[in-house]
């Protein structure tokens, strides 16, 4: 344990699964660093589901997309000026390794820890570190963000960190939507891609052939209107209520088994110390960490990390019967 009083800033910038996926490091860092101030740069949009995290001293906001949006030369120069005027920090760790990340390391004050260029997303953004880490980018995303993380703070990997870890976010009191009594699943019916959500007619299959309610997760008008057409079609799928960030993280804390493609819902059960099934198609594991209650099924088709397939619909031949299958031995 080192118990100075150091000044670090972590940059994760997007998107939900990945934010979710790197917040573990947090316990870690306490574990070693219980006195260090330590903030986090994050997509204005994800801002909420890190607000007031109790080992986090602030969280700052920062508005890429809203500038890339509105193409505004005043707010990219009032974000500029926000980042110049933050105080020096010790470390700087870009745990993203994207140009956009790294245009914000830029302009913060203090020493800049990231991926090298070999293993960046973006392998121009190494060109913004004082110091690199080489970390492949086939190894698991939860791994990667760990190590890029503790490496940049001389901080040993320890496995068990992460797959002995307390709740990442808080857990709340349980949602009034879900039943007193009896398992609840939540299945998280959509993605950022069309070719990573499983079929809405399989999720109704599953739903059908499981003997407890099925909480049918959506955050856009297209999936309101897939989880109707769930629900109507199979007794057991019920509509789960419109939520904020840590309203999902609640509910989902609360259920007895997440069933979902690859998006940020899904990842908050691992997160949360939940069973989940994560369904991939042109996405593969290596976006989990896996546990024997957190498991992945993945469809037919080959992955190219590096150059993923968003035109890969393979999620839609995943049997649903397989499905069932292992949520009902997660749920015994």
């Amino acid at each position: 344990m080192k118990t100075s009083n150091i000044r670090i800033a972590i940059v994760r910038l997007s998107a939900l699964g990945d934010i979710v996926n790197t917040a573990v490091v947090l316990q870690i860092i306490r574990k070693h660093y219980p006195n260090a101030t330590v903030d986090w740069f994050v997509e204005e949009a994800f801002a909420p589901i890190l607000k007031d995290h109790p080992l986090l001293n602030e969280v700052i906001s920062v508005p890429i997309k809203r500038i890339k949006k509105t193409k505004s030369f005043s707010l990219l120069k009032e974000t500029i000026h926000s980042l110049k005027s933050r105080p020096f920090y010790d470390h700087i760790i870009d745990a993203q390794g994207l140009l956009k990340s790294a245009f914000v390391t830029y302009f913060l004050h203090g020493n800049v820890h990231g991926f090298d260029r070999n293993s960046a997303r973006e392998g121009i953004a190494a060109r913004f570190y004082d110091t690199s880490s080489a970390i492949a980018y086939e190894m698991g995303v939860v791994k990667r963000n760990v190590l890029v993380i503790t490496e940049a703070l001389n901080i040993p990997y320890d496995e068990n960190d992460i797959l002995i870890k307390e709740d990442v976010f808080e857990k709340g009191a349980r949602p009034a939507s879900l039943p007193h009594e009896g398992k609840a699943i939540a299945c998280v019916i959509g993605a950022s891609w069309p070719s990573k959500c499983y079929p809405k007619e399989h999720f109704a299959v599953v739903c059908s052939n499981l003997p407890y309610p099925c909480y049918l997760i959506w955050g856009s008008e297209t999936e309101y209107k897939d989880a109707q057409w769930i629900a109507e079609h199979s007794q057991n799928a019920l509509i789960a209520p419109k939520m904020s960030l840590k309203e999902l993280v609640t509910f989902i804390a609360h259920c007895d088994l997440t069933i979902g493609n690859d998006t940020g819902p899904t990842h908050m059960a691992w997160a949360m110390n939940t069973p989940s099934i994560t369904l991939f198609g042109p996405t593969n594991e290596r976006m989990i960490f896996p546990t024997p209650k957190n498991i992945g099924i993945k469809s037919p088709s080959s992955v190219n990390i590096m150059k993923i397939d968003r035109n890969d619909f393979s999620i839609q031949e995943i049997d649903p019967d397989i499905v069932t299958q292992k949520a009902k031995e997660l749920l015994a």
